[in-house]
């Protein structure tokens, strides 16, 4: 079934709506959706390594347009939506002491998060319920996505074929890591902040 599901995904980079598919997963990632882009985003450079630099910049402009659909969110829905997407992240009791310090810090806060594997969304959404400045919110997304995004497909790119040969030969084992890695850095993430 992995295997089924690799090669699906590996197909899809020739699909015609292949890079709609990335735009909607990179756009709802950053303001609800909990899985990252880069599930899709790596396959599809695996497939299409001559497609790298247009795989990413549609993640970055997906990506920072969802930021601020989060930001709208938090700015404009907070109690109806924004308090429950926390909720659910686990980060609701924590809002109000981390309020206080945010904007003061809220630039860093944004490209940390926007290029580490901490959830995205919580700070898109702590960004708008603050009133964090939109232009400075918009400009650390597009540096911290832009980072994040152009340097998978500059790896991927480079390296294609030998991680892709590696992925292919021990794809259960690289699925373990990553599905281990994914979830112990949100536990981590969880508990440390």
């Amino acid at each position: 079934m992995l295997r089924r599901l690799y090669d699906w995904t590996l197909s899809l980079a020739s699909h015609r709506h292949a890079a709609i598919a990335l735009a909607v997963i990179a756009f709802a990632e950053s303001s609800f959706f909990p899985i990252p882009p880069d599930i899709l985003l790596i396959p599809m450079i695996l497939a299409a390594r001559n497609k790298a630099w247009r795989y990413a910049t549609i993640c970055m402009v997906a990506s920072v347009l969802g930021g601020l659909a989060g930001y709208a969110i938090g700015h404009f829905l907070f109690e109806s939506v924004g308090k429950p997407v926390l909720g659910f992240y686990g980060y609701a009791s924590k809002f109000e002491t981390f309020r206080d310090y945010y904007n003061e810090w809220g630039a860093w806060a944004v490209f940390i998060a926007g290029v580490t594997p901490f959830p995205y969304k919580v700070i898109t959404i702590l960004s708008g319920v603050t009133s964090l400045d939109p232009v400075i919110f918009s400009v650390s997304s597009v540096l911290a996505r832009g980072i994040r995004f152009f340097l998978i497909a500059a790896l991927i790119w480079q390296f294609g074929p030998p991680i892709r040969d590696f992925i292919e030969r021990r794809l259960g084992l690289v699925f373990t890591v990553f599905i281990v890695g994914l979830v112990g850095g949100f536990v981590a993430i969880k508990y440390l902040i």
